[in-house]
């Protein structure tokens, strides 16, 4: 089964149309957001591309990341070949919902998924204050 059009179906001999929704957000990577007390969590997905062809800004409240999947060159001789693969430049710039300490962010890639660890500024880890209330006895 394959997503075409926003159908489902089970012909795979129709290629993806690179205008559709679904065609155009596989250039952009995938990313996931968590946030614990002291941290924002950010994972991207850019599988197929090497470290050295990242470019990763983090800025207070934004991380811009952009990068380029470059194609191989094949040849061959008695045949055609048929690819789905995106290739060329992507850019994505990502909202933080917390300022950040941009000079403290560190970064892991493995297996196509780049990990940022975004520590929170120290203004946002004391934003939220604990208020007791007192009950009439």
């Amino acid at each position: 089964m394959f997503w075409e059009h926003g159908v489902v179906g089970s012909n795979p001999t129709i290629p993806m149309n690179p205008c559709s929704p679904i065609g155009n957000f596989s250039k952009i990577p995938a990313a996931e957001l968590t946030e614990t007390d002291d941290a924002l969590h950010l994972k991207l997905e850019v599988p197929g591309i090497e470290a050295k062809d990242l470019d990763i800004q983090v800025m207070a409240d934004r991380v811009a990341i952009s990068g380029e999947r470059k194609s191989e060159t094949k040849s061959e001789e008695n045949g055609r070949t048929r690819s789905e693969f995106r290739y060329g430049k992507f850019q994505r710039v990502i909202p933080l919902p917390a300022r950040i300490q941009n000079a403290n962010v560190t970064a892991d890639y493995k297996d196509g998924i780049l990990n940022l660890t975004l520590p929170k500024s120290e203004e946002e880890k004391n934003k939220v204050v604990k208020v007791n209330l007192l009950q009439d006895e």
